[in-house]
């Protein structure tokens, strides 16, 4: 995994990067406005999925490896992806890039405490002693809130250059995912797929019922449909790129961590475009 180890600091940057390209400072003053939705999304994607996470892992009695995997990819924020398709499915795009944003943000905290008491939870013991939480929190400062710091500022300075490419760099962050991905699969190409299938099912099973989930809070609390469609797909589509960053962080090269990350983050384009597929015939 010597590649990956290497890309994925420069790859997530640059994704964050690009987030940060689109937004502004309004972005995070929305929340003021329009509290309830946003706290229906805030809670559903940073406790509830994880603590789903966790109840599958239990009740499908998965492996300790693959189990602080998926704990990984549940505690990661989403990504730009989330915004893109809660557009192409007509739902509530301002609320999906607040909710994105911000817990992006706070995911420097957030990420390393919901792994190391994972880690915990689980025994899992071979976690490198040069590893801390501060430590993790602090790479992901570096590659994840000072890109998009440095996009806001960028944007804020060249606002009219931005908004006339901003389609090309939400392109342009997928493509860097698929690179990833790629560069992943073809380097552990041989041990890849036997992983993948074991990683697989509970990427699905969490996929799936975490977006049905939000779905219904959502139908349940939301000021409408189009808030209900963003919490949705916010919880259903993970940062992929993060996680398998911070995997590469803790546990270092060995794949079975990474697996979990790299099946979801797989699976979750197939299960979104079906979901936003179903969602566009809601108005």
């Amino acid at each position: 995994m010597e590649v990956v180890t290497k890309i994925a600091p420069i790859i997530l940057a640059l994704i964050m990067l690009g987030l940060g390209l689109g937004l502004k400072v309004e972005d995070f003053t929305r929340v003021l406005k329009s509290p309830k939705d946003f706290f229906l999304g805030f809670v559903s994607q940073l406790i509830i999925l994880p603590l789903v996470a966790y109840l599958l892992i239990i009740i499908l009695k998965t492996s300790s490896e693959i189990a602080i995997g998926v704990m990984i990819i549940a505690a990661a924020p989403g990504g730009v992806t989330s915004n893109i398709l809660t557009k192409f499915a007509n739902g509530d795009v301002a609320l999906s890039i607040t909710l994105t944003a911000i817990i992006s943000l706070i995911s420097i905290i957030t990420v390393p405490l919901i792994i190391f008491t994972s880690a915990d939870l689980f025994g899992i013991t071979n976690i490198s002693q040069n590893v801390s939480m501060t430590g993790i929190a602090l790479k992901m400062f570096l590659v994840v809130t000072v890109p998009v710091i440095l996009g806001m500022i960028i944007r804020k300075f060249a606002e009219n250059f931005v908004n006339s490419k901003i389609q090309i760099f939400e392109k342009l962050n997928i493509v860097l995912f698929v690179i990833f991905f790629l560069a992943a699969f073809y380097e552990e190409r041989e041990s890849f797929i036997d992983f993948l299938m074991q990683a697989g099912f509970i990427a699905l099973i969490l996929n799936l019922t975490m977006m049905i989930i939000a779905y219904y809070i959502g139908k349940t609390f939301a000021s409408g449909i189009k808030q209900q469609k963003c919490i949705a797909l916010e919880c259903g589509l993970q940062n992929g790129t993060l996680a398998i960053f911070v995997s590469t962080q803790i546990f270092g090269t060995d794949i079975v961590y990474i697996t979990p990350a790299a099946a979801y983050a797989l699976i979750m384009y197939i299960t979104g475009f079906i979901f936003v597929f179903l969602l566009k015939k809601k108005v």
